[in-house]
């Protein structure tokens, strides 16, 4: 950057690194966003969704206003894990996000779909924008912690989230599995090349607890959340069990009925 820059490109001809830096989305005006994460994984099929659920419920529990910006646009869930539905409206030229129960603000495409079962068949610079949009043109009002429920892998959606969205951090859903982990190790890979911190590591379906007895078993495996997450310095991790209670509350749009020991392992990554 030039000694005698002006701060204003439309200026300057100069191709330094403040013009090719990729510049961060602002909300609206009426939008005061504190802090924003994000929710990845390596691949599809992992949890991510109920982990993002979980840790917006617990934060809401604990007296925070939340939200949930969900950016899987193609595989929304969001709004069935909290039995959330209905048509969004306009006030002031923005788009209004729903509520949960507790008062979570939710947003997502399939609240703008006349039918929620009709497919998104968008390319995905398209979808990217879309994301855009929810964070540039909702209504978010007052938020305390604002979850960013991203689609798997490394492609469109999730490198606009990183470059558009001041991210204060990422939370990493992996499962015991050694393949799941290593493509999971992608995501984490992915934020560090975008120097954004990795604030946790939650191994989802991790064990089975017995019913009868309380032992726990590693079905899908030894876990492996320990090894990633000291081989890339993340400092907390957390272990979520398969339980069937714990669907059945997602299929019924209950999650934030979810025991408090779930709520409290996913808590102390971002809390």
């Amino acid at each position: 950057m030039s000694q005698e820059c002006t701060h204003d490109c439309s200026t300057c001809g100069v191709d330094c690194e403040s013009r090719n830096a990729p510049q961060k989305e602002t909300p609206r005006d009426d939008s005061r966003i504190s802090h924003v994460i994000g929710v990845v994984s390596g691949k599809g099929g992992v949890g991510k969704s109920i982990v993002t659920s979980l840790l917006a419920a617990a934060t809401a529990k604990r007296g925070f206003k939340t939200a949930v910006m969900d950016a899987d646009v193609t595989g929304p869930s969001i709004p069935k894990s909290f039995g959330v539905s209905g048509e969004i409206y306009q006030m002031n030229g923005g788009l209004v996000p729903l509520e949960t129960e507790s008062g979570i603000k939710l947003m997502s495409l399939n609240f703008l779909l006349e039918d929620e079962t009709s497919p998104v068949v968008w390319r995905g610079p398209v979808i990217a924008g879309a994301v855009k949009q929810f964070w540039t043109d909702v209504v978010w009002g007052d938020v305390d912690y604002m979850y960013v429920d991203m689609p798997p892998g490394t492609g469109d959606v999730p490198l606009t989230v990183f470059q558009s969205l001041p991210l204060d951090g990422i939370v990493v859903v992996t499962t015991p599995q050694s393949l799941v982990s290593m493509i999971v190790e992608k995501a984490v890979r992915m934020a560090d090349l975008m120097d954004i911190p990795v604030l946790g590591l939650v191994e989802n379906m991790s064990y089975v607890e017995c019913p009868d007895c309380g032992k726990r078993i590693n079905v899908f495996g030894e876990s492996s959340a320990e090894r990633i997450a000291k081989e890339y310095s993340i400092g907390k991790t957390a272990s979520l069990p398969l339980d069937p209670a714990l669907t059945a509350l997602v299929d019924a749009g209950k999650i934030e009925d979810a025991p408090d020991r779930y709520l409290d392992e996913v808590a102390k990554l971002v809390l």
